[in-house]
């Protein structure tokens, strides 16, 4: 297969470019490297099947170029984070929705075969309903969580009205190899790694009884591979939970990781962690339903919290200490 992987070389984009490069795919990446890491690709640059496109999402151009002959976009690409987007609604916006559009208008032009993309948990917004059910979302609670939601209805409309096979997964709270813990918008487990790993308290927004479900990459590397090979057309033209279908909170959380990374070093098991106010844009709790893609899909998530936790720790004090 010739997969596009836009912001592949980011924390998820990369490890799908090296599984499907594993796979024997012809892989191409586009990335203009605003939160994206060359390190994170490197490697693959001797593979003779990888192809690195420097480009942008927001010029159509490159997206045109990206999505020629291509068979499959996987779209990665895109500004993550709430409080960034409360920061710089703007560019979030310009990224998210304006960059969205290109690549899909792209990748009808050049006939690509199917086009899956990154949605979010964010989606559901104030809706308190638990676990979330695709079919049941509240209102945004944040400007990054509007352009996830856009690009939904994008992906709908332009099934309908030009036949573009879509399917979006609604990732939730992803972890693993390769996520950046540095940056201010580094999401909380790559944080609390590296601040215990160097004997720092770690800061908990609120009084920590927030829940997640934290989803290991192995499950989202999954859904994307069983979203591009299936052949059933009512999984089609739609969205999916893309989570392990439990949750944690984030003292369970934090107490995992002390656990996990004193079995490197037995003082971090003493650092004390501190709480600090609750952060705007927040979800309170967080639990998927997972049963449309285990029905549609025959997805059956491999790791759960504290497997992946542990695979994560594992990973980030061989590569990071």
């Amino acid at each position: 297969m010739k997969v596009l992987i836009t912001g592949g070389a980011g924390f998820i984009g990369s490890n799908l470019c090296e599984y499907f490069l594993s796979k024997d795919n012809e892989v191409t990446c586009l990335d203009n490297f605003a939160t994206g890491h060359r390190h994170n690709i490197e490697h693959l640059f001797s593979n003779k099947n990888f192809t690195l496109i420097q480009g942008d999402i927001r010029n159509y151009e490159d997206c045109f170029k990206a999505t020629l002959n291509k068979d499959y976009v996987l779209h990665q690409a895109a500004l993550g984070s709430v409080p960034r987007s409360l920061k710089d609604p703007i560019t979030t916006n310009d990224v998210n929705v304006s960059g969205f559009l290109n690549m899909l208008v792209a990748s009808r032009d050049n006939k690509v075969k199917r086009f899956i993309y990154a949605a979010s948990s964010s989606t559901y917004g104030d809706s308190e309903s638990l676990p979330k059910v695709e079919e049941i979302i509240g209102k945004p609670l944040s400007p990054y969580a509007i352009t996830k939601y856009v690009n939904e209805l994008y992906a709908d409309i332009f099934s309908k009205t030009y036949g573009l096979e879509t399917i979006g997964l609604r990732y939730f709270n992803v972890f693993g190899r390769k996520q950046d813990p540095n940056g201010a918008y580094a999401a909380v487990i790559p944080k609390f790694v590296m601040q215990l790993m160097q004997n720092e308290s770690p800061i908990i927004n609120g009084d920590g009884n927030y829940s997640r479900d934290f989803t290991y990459i192995d499950n989202v590397i999954q859904m994307n591979e069983l979203a591009i090979s299936t052949q059933n057309k009512e999984a089609l033209n739609t969205v999916y939970n893309t989570a392990f279908g439990d949750r944690v909170t984030l003292n369970e959380m934090v107490t995992l990781l002390k656990e996990y990374l004193s079995e490197f070093d037995k003082e971090i098991a003493t650092i004390k962690v501190i709480h600090g106010p609750n952060r705007a844009g927040d979800i309170p709790h967080s639990l998927a339903s997972i049963e449309k893609a285990k029905l549609l899909l025959n997805y059956n998530p491999k790791f759960s919290f504290n497997e992946g936790l542990k695979e994560a720790v594992k990973w980030y004090w061989e590569n990071l200490k």
